[in-house]
């Protein structure tokens, strides 16, 4: 038997973390001392304690450790080192997206934009015949994957609708922002109405009396500011409040230049009388 700073030594791992382990459940002392309270160690928990050294340092938290030690076994080993991968990617194209902001700021900051004003103009919007989709998707990062299955249904279905530079509308029907299982609605404007099929719906897109109207020139990441201007201009604009759903109309976007500070997106928010 070996006391616990002694088998630290010999393992290089800290006290410390071999009292963590013992806490946790995953590695437990041979032998308690009634007497003095000693926690020894045997050389066969040597393996053991390199296999919890090895899935710390692949990031693998107590849980699946605990997990990991109890099916411990070249199938289920393979499985959850994959999967891990797949956690680790996700988590790196986040972080990248993350640089981007970075970098946006950055530019934003060195043109002296960062704190640009957003005109906002009040004007009332018709109703007109849509074809849309509307689903829960995991965060507004997944609009892209919605406008992709309308437009393969419009093309299957060999739908007319509106082919002018106004006729992309996102419509967010959340009363207020959701990290995840975020309700978005994609619509086009078509020239009369088909049948609906599934979560392919023609309908009525409402008229608006009044809607708060602004144009975002740039990167999507713009958006955000422009939301944030909107927020100062109904703070100074009463009896005016902010109605819901919010609308967005893609006017410029990838499939008209390469080049994002050539995008054009327009905000629609209903604006209420209070």
């Amino acid at each position: 038997m070996l006391k616990i700073g002694d088998f630290s030594k010999l393992t290089h791992v800290s006290v410390r973390m071999l009292r963590y382990y013992d806490n946790q459940g995953l590695l437990k002392p041979s032998y308690i001392d009634p007497a003095t309270g000693y926690r020894l160690y045997s050389a066969d928990q040597v393996p053991g304690l390199q296999k919890i050294v090895l899935l710390r340092d692949l990031n693998f938290g107590v849980a699946e450790t605990t997990q990991l030690l109890q099916n411990w076994n070249d199938t289920y080993l393979m499985q959850s080192l994959n999967n891990k991968i797949r956690d680790i990617e996700e988590v790196i194209e986040m972080e990248k997206k993350r640089i981007e902001q970075i970098r946006s700021a950055i530019a934003h900051i060195e043109t002296d934009k960062f704190d640009q004003y957003y005109n906002v103009t009040i004007k009332s919007i018709p109703s007109y015949p849509v074809i849309s989709l509307r689903r829960k998707v995991d965060s507004h990062f997944d609009e892209g994957k919605l406008w992709s299955e309308l437009m393969d249904f419009v093309h299957q279905e060999h739908i007319e609708f509106d082919r002018s530079s106004q006729n992309n509308v996102a419509i967010y029907h959340d009363d207020e922002h959701m990290d995840s299982g975020v309700d978005i609605e994609v619509c086009l404007i078509v020239k009369r109405f088909g049948k609906s099929k599934g979560a392919f719906t023609y309908r009525m897109l409402e008229n608006i009396d009044k809607m708060a109207c602004m144009m975002v020139y740039g990167p999507y990441e713009n958006i955000a500011g422009a939301y944030y201007s909107f927020a100062d201009w109904i703070d100074k604009n009463h009896p005016y409040t902010m109605g819901s759903p919010s609308r967005q109309v893609t006017i410029i976007d990838h499939e008209d230049t390469d080049n994002p500070e050539e995008y054009l997106t327009e905000i629609q928010i209903p604006l209420v009388e209070v």
